[in-house]
């Protein structure tokens, strides 16, 4: 009971962590991008453009962020720039989507929760625990 409330780090544990957090999130973030590929054409005409470049273009960038890179960042393979459009599409959702919506409003802090893992697996990167640790310690 006693190593539970010490602060010295287990060996691993902020691995085993980093793990935990790519795999949960990125297959949450993953589930929302499979959603929207596989409606893909229903969805493109109607899809909100907050970029401006259309909505076909905004919800192929979408897909990608969110099936695709999420995708490398639960196996962890290019774990950090993998993490760069999630982070960007959840910015964009945060502050640009829901700007007028309470923190309250449902979804909002979704868009919230996600910017926070991704930005923290930006930082950290995938660990030991990733291809990305793999291909490191060969």
């Amino acid at each position: 009971m006693s190593k539970f409330f010490s602060s010295k780090l287990a060996p691993n544990s902020v691995n085993t962590g980093l793990l935990i957090i790519r795999v949960v999130f990125g297959i949450m973030l993953c589930v929302h991008g499979w959603q929207k590929l596989a409606n893909f054409s229903d969805m493109a005409p109607k899809f909100y453009d907050p970029l401006h470049v259309s909505p076909t273009v905004s919800l192929a960038l979408t897909v990608f962020a969110e099936f695709f890179c999420s995708a490398l960042v639960v196996i962890g393979l290019f774990t950090r720039l993998s993490a760069v459009p999630v982070v960007f599409l959840m910015a964009v959702i945060t502050y640009v989507v829901n700007r007028h919506e309470a923190l309250t409003a449902p979804g909002h802090e979704m868009g919230i929760l996600f910017l926070a893992a991704f930005l923290g697996i930006l930082f950290a990167g995938g660990g030991r625990f990733s291809v990305d640790g793999l291909i490191r310690r060969k």
